[in-house]
């Protein structure tokens, strides 16, 4: 059995389902799909952190599912804007744990990935981006080894 990190992006994965679908992404179906033919090395969840009863049950369910769950608190700026923004986070946990395992899975549409998935593959490592394919990035999908649509089979 290949091993594999997985790496989700769960405001992309939130807002990209609700726009498309209006509907929620099924991150236990996501785990049945994935551990039918791999064994998951490490699986990161990163979120922001809003302090409110609803989110931190959500973030309670994705640990019982198996995910560590890497939180950076929602900051609101004067004018308005929000920041919230994991790219970073995710980039270094995705180089520090590839040399461990066969295949690195990202959920996210975020076309800044781009970059990160060609340095993957030029590690030799298989990359699966998910993402919903209207508001998922070009670029991501074509740096993919493999694009995986999430459609109505992963949503809630």
């Amino acid at each position: 059995m290949k091993s594999i990190l997985v790496l989700v992006d769960v405001q992309n994965v939130y807002y990209t389902c609700r726009q498309a679908y209006q509907k929620h992404f099924n991150y236990n179906q996501f785990w049945q799909q994935l551990t039918t033919h791999a064994h998951i090395h490490k699986a990161f969840a990163y979120a922001i952190d809003r302090g409110d009863k609803k989110q931190r049950e959500f973030q309670n369910i994705l640990r019982a599912i198996g995910f560590d769950v890497k939180l950076k608190p929602f900051i609101q700026r004067s004018d308005g804007s929000a920041k919230g923004d994991w790219d970073v986070g995710i980039t270094v946990d995705a180089l520090e744990y590839a040399n461990d395992v066969d295949e690195v899975v990202l959920v996210s549409g975020d076309g800044d990935f781009d970059i990160l998935v060609e340095a993957l593959k030029r590690k030799g490592k298989a990359v699966t981006v998910y993402g919903v394919p209207q508001l998922t990035a070009d670029s991501i999908q074509k740096a993919a080894s493999r694009f995986a649509p999430i459609d109505a089979a992963l949503l809630l």
